[in-house]
């Protein structure tokens, strides 16, 4: 009888090591959804695009399982905060003001913001000359924080709650010229209705560095995504992300 309660015991411990060995860590991702050709929603409701995608391979890279869950780009860092969602892989750039409310892995890409303007149109980027003009841009970008620590109210700032409704207001003559992410504007501008407008100047900024933001104090997870990134960097996985997207290295 002894020797059959410890073979009963043995069975179970092995039980609860097999369990424990197939159990995989589960995350849930903030994405926004409408920031083409980093993230946006294809026909079917899918989340499709540069960011999902180098979610997806750093979640293959820690054995995890990953839900992509959609946010508002307004709300995105207070669902964080809630745990609507595990970390954010959303074209997020990394700043001082935002390392109040979240943490941050090292960038997964660097980033910058031009102005775009109607190619039949002589639009200056001096800021002498955007004194006056009327500018849009995304709200809680860094496209908007330069404008306004640069123009303040000498320039008539629209604010969208998307990319996608700041190109609209450009396309109809609201705005006349837009400031936004480089990398979104040039996928824009290879679009049917992106072809009347260019880039204008250079870069107002160009040292914007795009992170993954997690809860203050998640330290785990961020060693991990950390590590992921690495892998995917050097064992050509990023590049091929990359090479899907853009002719040129963003990272």
């Amino acid at each position: 009888m002894q020797n059959y309660k410890k073979l009963l015991l043995a069975a179970a411990a092995s039980l609860v090591f097999s369990a424990n060995a197939l159990a995989v860590d589960k995350y849930k991702v903030g994405i926004e959804g409408a920031y083409p050709p980093f993230n946006n929603k294809n026909a079917s409701g899918e989340v499709v695009g540069f960011d999902p995608d180098i979610a997806m391979a750093l979640c293959a890279k820690m054995k995890a399982e990953c839900e992509i869950v959609t946010s508002d780009w307004d709300g995105i860092i207070p669902a964080l905060n809630a745990k609507k969602y595990d970390f954010i892989v959303s074209s997020l750039s990394i700043t001082d003001e935002r390392k109040q409310a979240v943490d941050f892995t090292d960038p997964y890409y660097s980033n910058k913001q031009q102005f775009i303007a109607p190619k039949n149109v002589d639009f200056k980027t001096d800021l002498e000359s955007l004194k006056g003009k009327a500018l849009g841009t995304q709200r809680s970008t860094q496209a908007a924080t330069w404008l306004e620590d640069n123009l303040g109210t000498d320039a008539t700032v629209s604010l969208y709650d998307t990319q996608e409704n700041a190109y609209l207001d450009l396309t109809s003559g609201r705005v006349d010229a837009l400031l936004a992410d480089k990398y979104a504007n040039f996928d824009w501008l290879k679009s049917p209705a992106g072809q009347p407008y260019e880039f204008k100047g250079e870069p107002v900024n160009e040292d914007d560095k795009v992170g993954i933001a997690l809860r203050k104090g998640d330290n785990e997870l961020r060693a991990k995504l950390n590590l992921a990134l690495k892998q995917i960097v050097e064992d050509g996985t990023y590049k091929k992300i990359n090479d899907k997207y853009f002719p040129f290295s963003i990272y």
